[in-house]
């Protein structure tokens, strides 16, 4: 929520200061904010010393205009900010101040709306700049599109400035466009205008001469001043770092000109970063189908957990949070998922020990090393405690395969040498071989002191304490949340998110020499679009990658197919009609059968901004036979 209204106003302020900047030569210049509402930018310009030949005009519904004249007369720092308000509350001007004026108009009636700003003193001969910020797309579109059109040719010297959202069908979306509809407030403009270039057009066929736009991960990115970027990141203990990427590829800032002499252009940067324009070209599509579940429960709605496949078919989930008996929470119960007679059942765990309580951890990793044994590493309760450390599971070397209330687990504290290797999160622990010993390659991750983790250990499977390997060869870049797959004695490490939050492209193979590893990159081509939060999985000789978030806003990640011999590199679209709800792949697990080739997706999902919370309600399975025979 923090970062999320930050970057608007950000956003705002950035635009609006450069319009008072490269117009300051003028000897006056105008702003008319459209469904101002409560907010405070007059106060805070006029506080900076900003406005010394401009004017500011705010319109909004007659009653949110009377409130706001109340509040500003009550409050007698913003009274002395005003100046003279000899002429409030004069018809649809309910303040009057000497450089700010409050008008009570509906918009979408242009001619009254034209009639009041005419009578309150608009000047369509002087640089003006128009806001709308989260206002036009609550109308109906020939109205907003009219006022667009109006500002264009009324207004000799006019810049726009424009901040919404887009982007309505694509699972965020969907959530997002339910919430406002549930408010009885539908988003009016995103069947017409759902993307940066149907708004840019929007302007261009409305009479604007020059646009711009970008979504707020661009902006964060390129128009933030990197001081500032490290300012908002280190303010607060912080991990929702999906939903906050999901959120700024959703919403979008406008500029837009004409007449104006040097062009008006905030939202050029110098900064070069990656940025993929256009739409990801999809090799083809994948059909997503619910599992057939035989069981009422809900502990598989949840994010931030780890499923693993502890026997054939037997699939066991820990952690995360998400919703047990009714409540969100963190997760206090283990989940087992069993496939019988091609039916996948689901339960809930006996716990050997019920005096032993699972500490409720997110963002661990669980290692099965043999098929009565399994090792947790790391994870966190809170971006603050993240001190965990390890845990044994232990469960029956037999069981009813085919009971999934026949399944138990005990839960046995470890102490080892390695502990302080664990207190991380968000990071991978992968099987190695290294002269015919088994090891747990520990890499990356993030700690409460560290925001993001390049380091690594080699854990020995027997004795639980760190080996000292040698390993060679480019070391990749730090990162968090990305994938790691045991291949060929190695590990392939793809993905996540590096420094500064960005996502990352690269992936590596820390390749068994005699001696010890040497770290490889793996070419691909195309380049791997930039991603983290996803899953992986490795089977004859490609590396598939499943889901994610990348800032690619025009699509989500589906599933990608890397040939590990050619280095070709397919995306493919998961095909969700038959689905009854948003699939949100990120935070998820997934667990894949080689032998049936199918793809078991479990849990994904988190919080929506201020729309709500979506948790994937029911495990999914995808046939992935189709695209790894014609690879």
């Amino acid at each position: 929520f923090h970062r999320g209204y930050y970057i608007r106003a950000r956003a705002v302020d950035h635009c609006v200061q450069d319009f008072l900047l490269k117009t300051q030569s003028h000897p006056r210049t105008q702003i008319l904010s459209l469904g101002a509402g409560l907010d405070s930018l007059y106060f805070r310009l006029k506080d900076m010393g900003l406005l010394h030949h401009t004017v500011v005009y705010e319109v909004d519904f007659p009653n949110v205009a009377c409130q706001k004249a109340t509040l500003i007369k009550r409050m007698k720092e913003l009274s002395a900010l005003v100046g003279d308000t000899g002429g409030e509350g004069l018809g649809v001007i309910t303040f009057s101040g000497e450089d700010y004026k409050l008008l009570g108009v509906d918009l979408s009636e242009l001619s009254e709306l034209e009639r009041a700003l005419g009578e309150a003193g608009l000047d369509n001969e002087i640089p003006t700049l128009f806001i709308a910020e989260v206002v036009l797309t609550y109308m109906e579109n020939r109205r907003s599109d009219a006022l667009i059109q109006w500002a264009a040719e009324h207004f000799s010297q006019a810049c726009f400035l424009l901040y919404e959202q887009m982007h309505p069908e694509d699972p965020f979306g969907r959530v997002m466009q339910q919430h406002f509809s549930q408010l009885n407030s539908a988003l009016q403009s995103l069947a017409q205008y759902p993307d940066c270039e149907a708004q840019q057009r929007r302007f261009f066929e409305k009479g604007w001469t020059e646009c711009s736009v970008m979504d707020m991960n661009e902006f964060f990115t390129c128009c933030t001043p990197e001081d500032e970027q490290q300012r908002v990141q280190a303010l607060e203990p912080f991990d929702e770092y999906e939903e906050w990427h999901l959120k700024c590829s959703h919403y979008f800032v406008l500029t837009a000109s004409k007449g104006m002499e040097p062009s008006w252009t905030p939202l050029l940067s110098n900064m070069t970063v990656p940025h993929h324009d256009g739409p990801v070209r999809m090799a083809g599509s994948i059909t997503a189908a619910v599992c057939a579940i035989h069981s009422e429960i809900s502990g598989l709605r949840r994010y931030g957990h780890h499923s693993v496949l502890i026997k054939p078919n037997v699939i066991l989930t820990t952690g995360g949070f998400g919703e047990e008996d009714g409540q969100h929470c963190r997760m206090r119960n283990f989940h087992v998922l069993i496939k019988h007679a091609g039916y996948w059942k689901a339960g809930c765990v006996k716990m050997e020990n019920p005096d032993k309580r699972w500490d409720e951890r997110l963002y661990h990793t669980v290692s099965c090393l043999s098929n009565s044994l399994a090792l947790v590493v790391g994870g966190r309760t809170s971006p603050s405690r993240a001190g965990l450390g390890m845990l044994w599971l232990k469960f029956p070397e037999t069981c009813n395969a085919s009971d999934p209330d026949d399944i138990t687990v005990e839960l046995v504290s470890l102490q080892p040498a390695a502990e302080p290797a664990a207190l991380r999160w968000r990071h991978s622990t992968t099987e190695v071989i290294f002269k015919g010993e088994k090891y747990l390659f520990l890499y990356g991750g993030r700690s409460a002191m560290e925001p993001v983790l390049g380091d690594w250990y080699f854990l020995h499977t027997q004795e639980l304490s760190c080996t000292v390997i040698p390993v060679e060869g480019p070391v990749p870049e730090s990162r968090h949340s990305h994938s790691a797959c045991s291949w060929k004695g190695g590990v392939l490490i793809a993905g996540g998110l590096g420094v500064a939050e960005q996502p990352l492209g690269s992936v590596f193979f820390l390749r068994e020499l005699e001696h010890g590893f040497h770290w490889q990159t793996v070419e691909t081509h195309p380049s791997l679009i930039p991603r983290y939060s996803h899953t992986a999985h490795v089977h004859d000789g490609k590396l598939l990658l499943v889901g994610g978030v990348w800032f690619h806003s025009c699509s989500v990640p589906g599933i990608t197919v890397i040939d590990l011999m050619t280095g070709l590199c397919l995306d493919y679209v998961i095909n969700v009609e038959h689905l009854e709800w948003p699939l949100m792949l990120h935070n998820h697990s997934s667990v894949f059968l080689p032998d049936e080739e199918e793809l078991l997706l479990i849990g994904g999902g988190g919080n929506c901004f201020s729309f709500g919370t979506h948790l994937n309600p029911e495990p999914v399975s995808l046939s992935l036979s189709n695209i790894l025979t014609s690879h």
